[in-house]
């Protein structure tokens, strides 16, 4: 009963938009023909880790196949100095038109360049728009020339477009405003280029500036997340998790990027810089060199990367206390040092120090802060808090994200699904119940979007241990050996194991269980992931001996090596564009240095991929389904039909 009911208000309420058989009717062709249409590229992209420079030129030139486009379009047209002119523009039209037209004097000439400019843009408009509905493009063009841009594309008879086209370029150079018009069909040309941009984790940490590679995402037109361990300390910290702070201060100290705290979210240091004259003000801090310059003294940082150092490993590790269903207690390192010996115990070994100053630590209750580091913790816990952009950044992620996602038959998340060595789901407790595989998932999704609206403790802790802990979709490895890192000189100690998943996904019978517990039933799914750099100069591939597996981490950070993948999913393809580095907006203006990648295949389509087998083709399949019952009741009068006007 209640289930018909439900059936009767839907289709009431549809009704109020499709009033009549004619209006339901023209819906469902409209549907039918996106339907039938290629479905848009979605690129995929990962462990970005604060690398805003380098994600910001491979969104604009599409992970390389705007580069493609302009050569398959203008093969036999323009000369190769052209086409990287028309390049240029496109990625970077504010920097490109003031070097590109410096030297035009006369405004004739001016208006020559930008309707030339201008024509060459509408082709790739032209081009482009043909994988959308005339709405979904209309929706990408930018409002102030929507009309316009419209008209050009699809409105017009021949001569009427090039006559427009020509009179748009006249007018803004008569007004002073060319430049607007290129940058405006630039962005209209880029939103249309990338269908869907799907970041799989890691936006921060290692690289320049969380905040900025945040800024950049945000602009774009159609975003995905999915969270990697990196999001885990920032997204806690924002909702004023002691050990979190401390985790994401210790990073960019660690990597020299304090003008994304300070310049970014308006996080001052000085807190941490008065612990430091109060309590380490003669330690040489000799193993906690910075690794990048900065604008601070080489000294002071050391010691304040080893004062929030300690200070982590007291708040994690009161965390571990106070968790034990984490099993993570061989992880409070400072109650395995012997102070007086200046060793620690790990796993039953017994290991030297190579740091023994500890002025914060009592070794009697080495856990508890000491007065300087509690009053450090509350004022960065209360900067945190207010900081605006902080939070509006990691509510952004927090609200596109998720644990994972499925694009037809391609499964997309950051590290791993927690396996044994014999390939069975490891379960983890989660609100009281023991979850693995896709429930663990599903169960991890709900905390991280719980603690946005009401940030307990227990969600806050549970958000901590996925950056760090042994079963952590998040993580995959059985220990973060930061501590060992820091203290230690013996290698071996220092060595984290990755998870069962990682050499299993080698494997086609596990892909295939793995795929399948997520919904995917399919000889031909796919499972992508970031997390673990591929060693490319090892010879190791992205594409797992399986072909039902790709790891997208291509060491995209400078700190890591300064490649990395796009996973492009197309109409016709799936590949891999493995990028290089990239040097300067500058470089790239002036002598057409432009990152083009070198393209993987990874899987091609017997017959070109439409709307039908994505997942919005699903939606739109539903949507056919229940607007068919919508013309039912019309026609047998359980509804009835309105029209405007006379019904003649």
């Amino acid at each position: 009963m209640a289930s018909r009911m439900n059936k009767e208000y839907i289709l009431s309420r549809l009704s109020e938009e499709y009033p009549n058989t004619d209006a339901v009717v023209c819906r469902i062709a409209e549907l039918r023909s996106r339907l039938i249409r290629a479905q848009p590229t979605i690129h995929v992209i990962s462990d970005i880790h604060g690398e805003y420079k380098k994600l910001r030129h491979i969104v604009n030139n599409g992970s390389g196949s705007l580069r493609f486009l302009v050569d398959r379009l203008f093969k036999d047209e323009l000369s190769e100095d052209e086409k990287n002119r028309l390049l240029n523009l496109v990625y970077y039209p504010r920097e490109a038109f003031s070097i590109l037209t410096a030297a035009i004097a006369s405004p004739e000439h001016l208006s020559e360049f930008v309707a030339g400019v201008f024509s060459q843009q509408i082709v790739l408009l032209r081009s482009l728009s043909g994988k959308y509905s005339m709405e979904e493009v209309r929706e990408v063009f930018p409002p102030e020339v929507a009309e316009s841009f419209f008209q050009i594309v699809y409105g017009l008879e021949s001569s009427q477009k090039s006559f427009l086209e020509k009179a748009l370029a006249q007018e803004y150079v008569r007004y002073r405003k060319a430049g607007d018009l290129i940058r405006l069909t630039s962005h209209a040309i880029r939103n249309l280029l990338i269908g869907e941009l799907i970041i799989a984790g890691d936006f921060g940490d290692r690289g320049e500036r969380i905040d900025k590679v945040i800024d950049f995402v945000q602009k774009q037109g159609n975003v995905s997340i999915t969270w990697g361990n990196h999001e885990g300390p920032w997204i806690a910290a924002c909702l004023g998790h002691d050990a979190s702070i401390a985790t994401v201060l210790r990073i960019s100290l660690r990597y020299g990027r304090t003008e994304q705290l300070e310049e970014g979210y308006g996080i001052p240091l000085a807190p941490l810089e008065r612990l430091v004259e109060e309590c380490y003000g003669e330690d040489p801090a000799a193993r906690f060199a910075c690794k990048s310059a900065t604008d601070r003294e080489a000294l002071l940082v050391a010691r304040m990367q080893k004062a929030i150092s300690v200070l982590q490993f007291k708040l994690e590790g009161q965390i571990i206390e106070g968790r034990p269903e984490y099993q993570m207690g061989d992880r409070s390192l400072l109650k395995q040092i012997d102070y007086s010996a200046a060793e620690v115990t790990i796993d039953g070994t017994v290991y030297p120090l190579e740091d023994s100053l500890f002025p914060t630590v009592d070794p009697d209750n080495p856990l508890t802060l000491h007065p300087a580091e509690q009053a450090c913790i509350e004022s960065f816990r209360a900067a945190f808090l207010q900081s605006s952009k902080l939070w509006e950044h990691m509510h952004y992620v927090a609200r596109r994200g998720s644990m994972y996602l499925s694009r037809g038959e391609v499964l997309i998340f950051h590290a791993c699904v927690p396996v044994d060595s014999e390939g069975s789901f490891l379960s983890f407790e989660v609100d009281g119940k023991a979850r693995s595989g896709r429930e663990l998932f599903d169960a991890l999704n709900t905390v991280v979007a719980r603690a946005f609206r009401d940030p307990v403790e227990a969600d806050l802790d549970l958000i901590w241990y996925l950056w760090c802990g042994p079963i952590s979709p998040w993580f995959g490895k059985d220990k973060m050996c930061t501590f060992e890192g820091y203290f230690l000189a013996d290698a071996e100690v220092k060595k984290e194991t990755k998870n069962a998943y990682f050499k299993l996904i080698h494997e086609k019978d596990f892909c295939q269980k793995v795929l399948k517990e997520f919904g995917i039933e399919s000889d031909k799914g796919l499972i992508v992931n970031g997390h673990v750099p591929v060693k490319i100069e090892q010879g190791e591939s992205p594409v797992k001996k399986s072909g039902l597996a790709v790891t997208i981490d291509g060491a995209f950070s400078e700190a890591y090596g300064d490649k990395g993948y796009t996973l492009v999913l197309d109409s016709e393809s799936i590949y891999l564009a493995q990028h290089h580095h990239f040097q300067s907006i500058e470089e790239v203006i002036r002598s057409g240095e432009d990152i083009i990648p070198e393209v993987i295949p990874v899987r091609d389509f017997t017959a070109p991929r439409s709307y039908a087998d994505t997942q919005q083709g699903s939606l739109m399949q539903s949507e056919i389904a229940i607007l068919e019952e919508l013309v039912t009741a019309y026609r047998t009068n359980a509804l009835p039909q309105r029209f405007r006007g006379a019904e003649n």
